[in-house]
């Protein structure tokens, strides 16, 4: 089994060097990677793309282990297809980025009332997001103490709205093990979800 090395590379590096390898046709590979980010990244890829895998702890860090797909699995190529039935041409829904805990400029305090209220607006519009995604200092509105927006997110999900965490900004700001709402991702994931939007809406 081809083994890579990970070690000190950040999200989304390691998540990308298995894809890559992946791609080309690997049946079995391992991945050496230090941070339990690059764990849960690579975990959820081989879950996705229906592969067996395993987590060994190793000398600095963790081998994460593919296995070959399993029968009737999806195959990698379906790795990157958001299911959604309001796809054209142009692509697929509408994704929200939010990238700070404000919105706008100016008053700080004015700006992060307005954010609860943007989420909670957006939740209750009746027309959801297909992806709603949360980077930088944007993280901390999805970690305890902010009820409000949990809930509007919560809804959210419920109705069918896919809410991505950046895990390397969770790490930053130390809230790694207080998520309360949503999936940690990473860079790879969050941008390929914009991409495949016919439109994305900054708040």
């Amino acid at each position: 089994m081809e083994t890579l090395d990970a070690f000190g590379l950040q999200c989304p590096k390691p998540l990308m060097m298995a894809k890559a390898r992946l791609d080309e046709g690997a049946e079995e590979i391992a991945v050496k990677v230090d941070n339990e980010t690059a764990v849960k990244n690579l975990s959820r890829l081989a879950e996705r793309t229906g592969r067996t895998y395993m987590v060994d702890a190793i000398d600095g860090g963790w081998l994460v282990s593919f296995g070959k797909v399993q029968e009737g699995a999806a195959s990698v190529a379906q790795f990157d297809t958001v299911p959604t039935s309001s796809c054209s041409s142009s692509g697929c829904g509408y994704a929200v980025f939010v990238g700070k805990d404000f919105v706008g400029d100016g008053s700080i305090e004015l700006g992060q009332s307005l954010m609860k209220m943007a989420l909670y607006t957006l939740a209750e519009s009746g027309d959801a997001p297909v992806s709603l995604l949360f980077m930088n200092s944007g993280v901390k509105l999805v970690a305890p103490g902010e009820e409000q927006v949990v809930e509007s997110v919560k809804k959210l999900i419920e109705q069918g709205t896919e809410v991505l965490v950046c895990g390397t900004c969770l790490d930053y700001y130390g809230l790694k093990e207080q998520l309360s709402v949503g999936e940690v991702s990473n860079m790879y994931d969050i941008l390929g979800r914009m991409r495949e939007a016919a439109k994305v809406i900054t708040l």
